[in-house]
């Protein structure tokens, strides 16, 4: 089984343009998300998945630096867009990241694969209900039924979701949820803001040196001996569908 993580990838983001080349410690974050994204075990490639506006070249150029596997398609249907990068890749199973996570902890990534693996669900995910901090989120369904879904859904939301037309219609779909004893939703380390950016270049700046392949535990130890830093963007609105 052909297992593609693909990473949704622009340059123009509406709250903090530009933000997935941002620098900490001279290294972009997209290329740290494609680090840690790199150490999933049970994914066979990674691929990011732009688009065709100009805006988006640099994102291009840091992908061949990166030596990533890069696919451009709509801008706004990012539904087609994730279809055509499965489709270009022979992707059997699809992984959907979106490249404002670069803290994510490729584990979790295990997790949610192994999750479907094991039966059950025809769509999986770890962030439909509360439980892992936001900017852990991972999706895990079929190429087939990712290329059923960009040929029904019609809504516009759900073009540009990619999986709403799913998880909307459990009578349906099989869902499958990745859960967590201890939940940990209120933590915010998604990058979305500038202070967003702010926190994770503290984090970055703090752990990645000494531990580079990090995860998910050493954040939360590192939040516990510092708590005032969660109060940076502890004012910052998630966006919701629609926004």
């Amino acid at each position: 089984m052909n297992t593609v993580i693909i990473v949704q990838a622009r340059m123009t983001s509406t709250r903090l343009p530009g933000k997935i080349l941002m620098q900490v410690l001279g290294k972009p974050l997209l290329a740290y998300l494609v680090e840690r994204l790199r150490r999933v075990r049970l994914a066979d490639r990674v691929v990011i998945a732009t688009t065709t506006n100009d805006s988006d070249l640099p994102v291009l150029a840091l992908c061949e630096q990166l030596q990533v596997d890069c696919v451009r398609g709509p801008e706004h249907d990012v539904l087609a867009r994730y279809d055509l990068a499965a489709r270009a890749h022979g992707a059997d199973l699809v992984v959907r990241i979106t490249s404002d996570c670069p803290l994510l902890d490729p584990a979790v990534v295990d997790d949610a694969i192994a999750l479907y693996q094991a039966g059950g669900a025809d769509y999986v995910s770890n962030a439909l209900r509360p439980g892992y901090p936001l900017g852990m989120a991972v999706e895990v369904l079929s190429a087939a039924l990712l290329a059923r879904t960009a040929a029904e859904a019609r809504a516009p939301e759900e073009r540009e979701h990619v999986t709403p037309f799913i998880y909307r219609r459990p009578d349906r779909f099989r869902i499958g949820h990745l859960e967590r004893e201890t939940a940990h939703g209120s933590e915010r380390w998604t990058v979305d803001t500038a202070q967003d950016f702010e926190l994770v270049r503290r984090i970055l700046e703090a752990i990645y040196p000494s531990t580079p392949a990090f995860t998910m535990h050493d954040v939360l130890a590192l939040l516990d001996r510092h708590p005032h830093w969660r109060d940076i963007n502890a004012s910052v609105q998630q966006k919701t569908l629609g926004q």
